[in-house]
Formats: C-alpha cells, structure tokens, sequence
C-alpha cells in the first residue's frame, strides 16, 4: 500500500501553512502553497493511523464481536477552524488530524481497552507498542458542561522502530460507548442541517441545552458521572427536562423531518478499504466513491479537490474515512449519511416514560 511521506518542508514551514490558512486575505500564491503543504501534512498521518487501527483489532479480539472500529483523517475545513479557534494551537502539533475509534457496548468496556493501552500485554503480543501517551482526556468520568459530549481520548505520538520517519506525528484514539456515539452523530447531524458547528459547543444554546440534559440522561442510563451543570437533578427530573427541553424545540418532529435515505450508494465489494463521503445538506443527499488497499493516493487528492470546491462555496462537506464495508461505514459514521434514527427512538422512549411519570403522579393525587 503506498502511503504518504511525511513532507520534507521544516516544522516550521508547516506551522506557517497553518497560519496562512488562517488569514484574512492570503494572496493566492501564499494559499496555494499552504493548501498544498497541508494536505501533504495531513495525507502523513495515514500511514500511523493504519498501524494504529491494526493494534486495535487485535486487541478488540478478546471482547464482544459487536463493535465499531473506524479511523479518519480530519477534514481540512475542521482543521482551519480549530486553528482559528485555540490561538496557540499549531498545525504540527494538532492531536487529531489522525483519529482511529472504537465504539464498545459498555462503559467499563471502554476502560477495560483503555487499561490495555496503558499496560500492554506479552501475552497478546503487544509489548512491541512503543508510542507515547501523552495525554488522555476521560469525558465520560468529566462530561464536558456545554454539550454533554462522553468520550475517553488517549493521545500518542508516534513511534516505529520499522518506519521511524513517521515518529513524532500525533494521534487520537477515541473510545466511546454505543449509546455516547448515537448522541454525538446526532449532534453532528443536527449541528449540519442547522448550519451550526454543535459540535464545537457553537450555535443556538437551546440545541446545545437539549443535547447537554439528554446526555445527562444517557449517562444515567450507563451508571457513570452526570453532565455537572444537572448533577443536582435526579433522573425523573432529569427526563422531565428533557421533555421541556424538546417540546420547546420539536426537536424529534424536526430530526423525524430530516432523516433521509441516502440517494446514492456507490456499488460496492468488500475489498474496499477506503471510502470518500460527500454530503449535500442542502440536497439532503449523499455520494460515496470507494477505493481500495492501495489507491490510497488517489482517494487523498480526490478528498482535497473536493474539499476546494467546498472552500470556493459549494454546499459540500467531503470526508475520507476507512471503516471496511459499506454497512460499517453507516455505523461508524452515522451523521454522514444524515442518520439520526436511533437517536430519535431512545428520545422517543425517554419522553414516553415521562407521560407514563406524569401519568402515575396524577393517579396518586
């Protein structure tokens, strides 16, 4: 498989992409330059997050067979965003430009794999993992106030005796339960349609309340730390909320409206590796190409023409992502194909226990 080297520009050059990419009003040369150089710092990663998700594989191995395991590479957009939003932050030093994600069915599932990371195991064949952890961010034991978001981040650099010119690249591995990847795909699905960046805590703080409380309920429902700002309220009161929070807002009846199928599904085999997501919002519809093992090239520069044609204004948002077949791809990455289903039915549920809570208080009047 042909990956990606890492750039032969200075640390310090790549830093500069970054920084042009953010400015105001860059000359097209600078531009030009920048945008080269970045997707070629971004394209790098690759080859660190295949290894990456291979471990994973093997030591997801020992646990239930129904799991999701996913890795992406950030897509351009996100990363100028994130660049423009934490004013220290470098492009040389982003954690998450390489992202792999394991999705488990429990919360000390997640730990459990979590513990495996941090004490790798002869027995498995895992005391060759040599990358550095160099920082983990546990949302699920610390939910993130304004949102809600539940995730453990472990954060590595980089480290392969057999291809030492990748060390030193930083990468994220994201463990999070089933029920917290429904709420965060949905976040992101609502953030799309409503041309607000949810998922970065931005946009109406009616939506981003709804999702906060209802999180707390989810977090209820997996026996692990509220969401602080409602750690005071019980979970009846926690889903009376909800019920407010969602009646305010038709939030069901407005996902139930913009749930759609996807319109057009590239044929496919399994021995697609890699997939090029590219979702219309406006026409509520979704274009997928796929491409194998060793076309990895091809999808890259496919991801940044596509990714040009968003920034000069077409109502796109492309995606490269690697999750095997199609129907993993729709589990991995529900939001981008505008999926929001089981969120709606667990919501669906919770609001129907409160009509059944409401229903029981008033008989015992």
């Amino acid at each position: 498989m042909a990956f990606s080297l890492v750039p032969k520009e200075s640390k310090n050059q790549i830093k500069q992409a970054g920084q042009i990419l953010i400015k105001d009003k860059p000359s097209d040369e600078e531009l030009a330059w920048a945008r080269d150089l970045a997707d070629r710092w971004r394209a790098c990663h690759a080859y660190p997050i295949n290894t990456f998700q291979s471990t994973l594989r093997r030591k997801l191995m020992s646990f239930s067979s129904d799991i999701i395991v996913a890795q992406r590479l950030k897509r351009m957009p996100t990363i100028i965003d994130k660049l423009k939003r934490f004013h220290t932050m470098q492009l040389t030093t982003m954690q998450d430009i390489g992202g792999v994600r394991a999705v488990l069915g429990s919360v000390p599932d997640v730990y459990k794999l979590a513990n495996e990371y941090r004490k790798p195991s002869q027995k498995q064949g895992q005391s060759n993992f040599t990358h550095e952890l160099i920082d983990e961010k546990d949302y699920i034991k610390n939910p993130r106030n304004e949102d809600g978001y539940r995730s453990l981040h472990l954060i590595y650099k980089y480290k392969n005796k057999r291809n030492p010119q990748y060390d030193g690249l930083r990468l994220e591995l994201q463990i999070r339960t089933k029920l917290q990847h429904i709420w965060a795909t949905a976040v992101e699905t609502m953030g799309t349609f409503l041309g607000q960046a949810l998922k970065s805590r931005r946009g109406d703080q009616e939506w981003l309340r709804f999702f906060a409380i209802t999180s707390s309920a989810f977090a209820y429902n997996e026996k692990s730390s509220p969401v602080p700002c409602y750690k005071d309220l019980s979970y009846n009161e926690t889903i009376l909320e909800i019920s407010k929070a969602e009646a305010n807002l038709r939030a069901l009846d407005k996902m139930r409206g913009f749930s759609v199928a996807v319109n057009e599904i590239v044929k496919t085999r399994k021995s697609w590796f890699y997939h090029l997501i590219i979702l219309n919002s406006i026409e509520r519809s979704v274009q997928i190409r796929a491409y194998d093992r060793e076309s990895l090239k091809q999808a890259t520069m496919d991801y940044s023409k596509f990714e040009a044609e968003a920034a000069q204004g077409k109502k796109i948002e492309p995606v490269l992502v690697s999750a095997g077949p199609i129907e993993k791809l729709r589990r991995a990455y529900p939001n981008f194909f505008l999926d929001i289903d089981d969120f709606v039915k667990i919501v669906g549920e919770i609001i129907s226990s409160v009509k059944i809570l409401n229903g029981n208080k008033n008989l015992n009047k």
